[in-house]
């Protein structure tokens, strides 16, 4: 019998809040992350608005040396994993630090780090380039620092599935606990990737929006949108083994009780656009959870605001639960913080458990424009009701399907 898996910590640095409590109230507000470009001259871009995280200063959450060795996604990884391991209680001088792991993903890595020093390249020479360059791009160093900086000695791994690495590593975290791997891992994904060359790549994809409007560029299912918004951030949480985290009297937040993958195997962007693929994922997560489709009331979409996911995805959610898909409440987190890429599906894990833990559907903010081939209940307005079930979905470029399902937690499974 695999072990029971919980969530007894959380840590979030976002566009509306650099801790779970602001991000909470911002997303209870409707509290929207976008704005200018600040982080470059973005005036021949043809994208104008992203989601930066405002007013973070790595010197609050870690020795200042350190933060210089780290680029800024790790930056984010290392300040969400501090606020994640207080809220959890865990006092690390007295535990086993090889029972203790982290899965931390990231979908890019550092691209500042990429073009600072290809500059130096292209202009100084070979020579000129920092020795230090490949250890600071790599997406895995998110998951090494993190480890570094609390000694985690246990498992450490960094899932990359682009937009689902955060669901796949949370989702990898609770397969290690359930399989004996460890017995607490730090789990989520982390991103930064508002650099030239980020959204010049995206604009030229056509995925971004090119809306000005701060109110109207990340409307996920409305039939106006006109593509994602760029955003930035972190979400780590803390999974632990129930009986362990009952011992010691932790806070639990939630039960993680299924995790389903596929991949659509049709192309490198688009998903599949039967929605078989994604459906699938969900089904597999129900599955494991031994959770009838007529009991799921609400799910948290990948709902990216581009015309082929959120299609797509509806199809995929009419798929899996047939007629009951007009009874689900689904919503998008991506409304109010935009697509933080490898970090969206963990930030999005946190907004599911406080979504269930207050009794609270937040609404799909900035959705006005109904599309008849969208036509399920996306939330124009919030809901306060009981959520037992939460079902998150995660789709990334490549085919990569990833659904998670989060249970409200009862000592009797």
């Amino acid at each position: 019998m695999s072990r029971r898996v919980v969530v007894t910590g959380m840590g979030a640095i976002t566009p509306i809040g650099l801790n779970v409590k602001e991000f909470w109230e911002g997303i209870k507000a409707e509290k929207i992350g976008f704005g200018p470009i600040t982080k470059f001259d973005a005036s021949e871009y043809k994208c104008k608005l992203v989601a930066e995280v405002k007013g973070f200063d790595p010197k609050e959450y870690m020795d200042f040396k350190a933060a210089k060795r780290m680029e800024l996604f790790c930056q984010y990884a290392v300040a969400a994993s501090k606020e994640a391991l207080e809220d959890s209680g865990l006092d690390l001088a007295k535990e086993d630090l090889f029972r203790i792991g982290t899965s931390i993903g990231s979908g890019i890595g550092s691209l500042q780090a990429l073009e600072r020093e290809h500059t130096k390249l292209i202009e100084k020479g070979p020579s000129k380039v920092n020795p230090l360059l490949v250890p600071m791009m790599i997406s895995n160093m998110a998951a090494g620092n993190v480890a570094i900086a609390y000694g985690l000695r246990g498992k450490s791994i960094n899932v990359v599935t682009a937009c689902a690495s955060g669901t796949n590593s949370i989702g990898e975290a609770y397969r290690s606990i359930q399989a004996g791997d460890c017995d607490v891992m730090l789990a989520g994904g982390t991103e930064s990737s508002v650099t030239p060359i980020g959204i010049a790549g995206f604009t030229a994809l056509t995925a971004l929006s090119d809306s000005s409007d701060p109110m109207r560029c990340s409307i996920p299912f409305d039939k106006e949108r006109s593509g994602f918004v760029m955003g930035e951030g972190s979400g780590i949480i803390v999974l632990e083994e129930l009986e362990r985290a009952k011992k010691r009297g932790a806070t639990i937040y939630g039960e993680v009780i299924g995790y389903g993958c596929t991949s659509d195997a049709y192309h490198i962007t688009s998903p599949a656009e039967d929605g078989s693929g994604a459906a699938k994922a969900m089904e597999y997560a129900l599955l494991e959870g031994r959770v009838q489709k007529e009991l799921i009331t609400y799910i948290n979409a990948h709902g990216t605001s581009t015309h082929h996911n959120d299609l797509f995805e509806t199809r995929a959610i009419k798929l899996a639960f047939g007629e009951h898909a007009k009874e689900i409440r689904i919503n998008s987190t991506k409304s109010m913080i935009g697509h933080l890429l490898g970090a969206a599906g963990a930030v999005e894990f946190i907004a599911c458990v406080k979504q269930i833990t207050d009794q609270y559907i937040h609404s799909t903010v900035g959705y006005q424009v109904a599309d008849e081939e969208c036509d399920l209940n996306y939330c124009k307005k919030p809901y306060q009701e009981e959520v037992v079930y939460a079902l998150s979905n995660s789709l990334g470029f490549g085919g990569h399907n990833a659904s998670i399902l989060i249970k409200k937690y009862m000592e009797t499974k």
